[in-house]
Order: C-alpha cells, then sequence, then structure tokens
C-alpha cells in the first residue's frame, strides 16, 4: 500500500515538473521570441476595439475625397461605375441624382464625382451628413488648366463654357487607376431604372460608346432642332469637310453615355476631342449653328460611327427646353432616366415635371443651395 502511494506520489510529482518546465519555456519564448508567439490578448483587445468604432470616411489630399466604406468593392465585377460632374451652381443636381441611383438598385455603385475647387468639401460634407453617408463614392476637383484657353463659346448659352462640362473628356486622365466599363451622366438627370441595366448596355464590337440617338420617336418630335450633324457643325470649315462626314447624320445627346475606358484610353479619345477644341478657338468648327458649341459637338466628332444605341427609355430628354409640359405624367413615371437639358433646370422655378425631381432630392445641411418654385 504505501509502495503505490510512493508510485502515484512520484507521478504526480513528475507532471507537476513538466508543467513547471513548459511553463518556464514559454515564458522564455515570450520574452526573447516575441515576435513568432501570437498576442492572444492583444488580438482580442483589438477587435472588441474594432467593433466599438465607428466608420469613418477619410478626407484625402491633393484634390481627392473618398467614402472608405465599400472600398474593397471597387475592382468587383459587381461594382457599377458612375461618373458625375458638377460645379457649386449645380451641385444640387449632382446630390439628387447620386441618390436617385442608389434609390432604384441593388447592385454596388462606385461614384466618381469631379467638381471644382470650391465644391469638393461642400459635397463631401452634403453626403456624409445625410442618408448617403454610407455610399462609396470619391470625390476628385477637376484641374482647370487642362482647358484652358481650349473653350469658345459663340453665342447660345455661356453657361455651357464652364470647364466642368468638359470633365467627360478626361475620364481616363481623372481616373487612371480604372480600366473598365463607366457610364457618365450630366448633373441634370434623374435616374428612375436599375442602373445596372444601362451600364450593361451592349456596345457593339469596334465602337467606343454607347449614346443615345436623337432622330428616333419621342426625341426627334420634341427637340427644335433637325437632328442631324448639319445643326451642329459648320460644313463650311475645311476640316470637317476633311472628315467626310454626312451632314444628315443622325446626332445623339452626350449628357448619358456608356463607354470603357481602356477602349478609350487606347484609341486616344481625349486627344482627338483635346483637337477639335483647340481648332475651334482659332477657327469656326462648331458654334453658330442651332445647336450650339458646349462639348457635344467634338464627341459627334470623334465618335461619328463609333457608337452604339442606348434604349430610348434610358434617355428621355428636352425636359429643360420648355416650361410647357412636353410629356403625360404618366409616360415621365415609366422613363428610366430623365434629362433637363436645356436651359431650364429641375431645381429652377418653371422647369417641367419637377415634381418627379423632388422626390429625390436631398437638402443641404449648409441650405446653401436653395430649390426655387412657384409660388
Amino acid at each position: 500500500m504505501i509502495f503505490e502511494m510512493g508510485i502515484l506520489s512520484a507521478r504526480k510529482g513528475k507532471k507537476l515538473g513538466i508543467l513547471l518546465a513548459v511553463f518556464w519555456i514559454g515564458t522564455l519564448c515570450y520574452i526573447w521570441l516575441p515576435d513568432h508567439i501570437p498576442d492572444f490578448l492583444s488580438s482580442k483587445t483589438k477587435s472588441e476595439k474594432s467593433a466599438k468604432l465607428p466608420k469613418l470616411n477619410l478626407m484625402l489630399h491633393a484634390g481627392v475625397s473618398s467614402n472608405t466604406s465599400q472600398l474593397s468593392n471597387v475592382d468587383s465585377n459587381e461594382t457599377v461605375h458612375v461618373c458625375i460632374s458638377s460645379d457649386q451652381r449645380t451641385l444640387g443636381g449632382m446630390v439628387t441624382l447620386i441618390n436617385s441611383i442608389v434609390s432604384n438598385t441593388k447592385s454596388r455603385v462606385k461614384f466618381h464625382l469631379v467638381v471644382d475647387e470650391e465644391s469638393a468639401d461642400r459635397v463631401s460634407i452634403w453626403l456624409r451628413k445625410s442618408k448617403l453617408a454610407d455610399i462609396d463614392f470619391q470625390v476628385k476637383v477637376f484641374p482647370l488648366n487642362w482647358v484652358d484657353g481650349k473653350i469658345k463659346i459663340r453665342g447660345g448659352r455661356k453657361e455651357l463654357g464652364s470647364p466642368l462640362n468638359y470633365a467627360r473628356y478626361y475620364l481616363p486622365r481623372l481616373f487612371p487607376q480604372l480600366k473598365e466599363r463607366i457610364v457618365f451622366i450630366d448633373d441634370d438627370c434623374i435616374v428612375q431604372g436599375d442602373i445596372k441595366e444601362l451600364y450593361e448596355t451592349p456596345i457593339k464590337e469596334g465602337h467606343w460608346a454607347a449614346f443615345s440617338e436623337d432622330c428616333g420617336g419621342i426625341n426627334k418630335r420634341l427637340t427644335r432642332l433637325s437632328n442631324v450633324y448639319a445643326e451642329f457643325l459648320d460644313f463650311k470649315n475645311e476640316h470637317v469637310q476633311k472628315l467626310a462626314l454626312k451632314p444628315t447624320a443622325c446626332s445623339f445627346n452626350t449628357g448619358v453615355f456608356v463607354s470603357d475606358l481602356s477602349v478609350w484610353q487606347k484609341n486616344n479619345i481625349t486627344t482627338q476631342l483635346e483637337y477639335w477644341m483647340e481648332l475651334n478657338t482659332k477657327e469656326e468648327v462648331y458654334g453658330n449653328e442651332r445647336g450650339g458649341g458646349g462639348s457635344q459637338p467634338p464627341m459627334m466628332i470623334v465618335f461619328y460611327n463609333k457608337y452604339s444605341p442606348i434604349d430610348l427609355m434610358w434617355h428621355v430628354r428636352q425636359l429643360g427646353a420648355t416650361a410647357g409640359s412636353s410629356y403625360s405624367k404618366s409616360f415621365i413615371q415609366k422613363a428610366k432616366l430623365l434629362h433637363w437639358n436645356g436651359p431650364l433646370k429641375p431645381w429652377n422655378r418653371i422647369a417641367q415635371h419637377s415634381y418627379a425631381w423632388d422626390k429625390y432630392f436631398v437638402p443641404e445641411p449648409s441650405a446653401q443651395f436653395k430649390v426655387l418654385r412657384r409660388t
């Protein structure tokens, strides 16, 4: 009996000795080799702290602001990339357009916002302090020197000479990391359909983009123009004549388009557009025609016979042409994208069908942007 107890005692002592040895070896390793031992306590504490931290939107310098809540999804095939440009006069249109897009889609959307320097902080604060705080967006200040001396508006609407109106020319330069498809939409639009449908517009092989033509259905009968190239370009100009463009070719609207930026860059589209801009400052290429100047004529030259059509319901326009109603209310409700192109904007007093725009308007926290309505 005493012998058995001695054996048990020896076994217990041996186990205790082993445990003590393991303990001291572990302690020495922790002290001498801390980088090779996982810090379980610290990891748990960091995890608990991270769970308590609020989501932060980071303001980046060098003219770029970004909301980081969904940045990990930027390279996902499911992400829909949308670009909108605006200046301080029309910033409310940009925010309203964003709200209309996110309100009508379940897809991930990355917004690429191009603004003037005065509007960068303003739009970031506007979005962060609204129900749009969790959207995925970046804000880029448009470098004015890119278009300095290249813009000339001959008569017509002087606001078409705003540098931000030409930001659409420079998408690959503004977003060099983006090599995929993007949708560009003017800030005087709202989207009532699922933006992914527009994003997936078929573009024929050999074409560089998709635009909405002016010669079909509703868009043809509501405009004051003949919807042909002769309304936009000076066909007496020798450089235009050398292009062998048909004066009777159907025009298209550049306020909404879909394009692949890798294709854009491969074909040096920005350089081509700049060529016609600069030439127009030296001699009349466009501007005195009924279609006026602005950013549209160079795009009509460069993309001639190199674009596919956008579904007409995805670009219902001419809403800003007149104060009188051009469409029935039931048709407006069915349209997937509404565009107030023309001098009358949906935030102004006499715009038609402004109730459709009002539905998505997000008031600015500082109340700088004011919506005018009939009293």
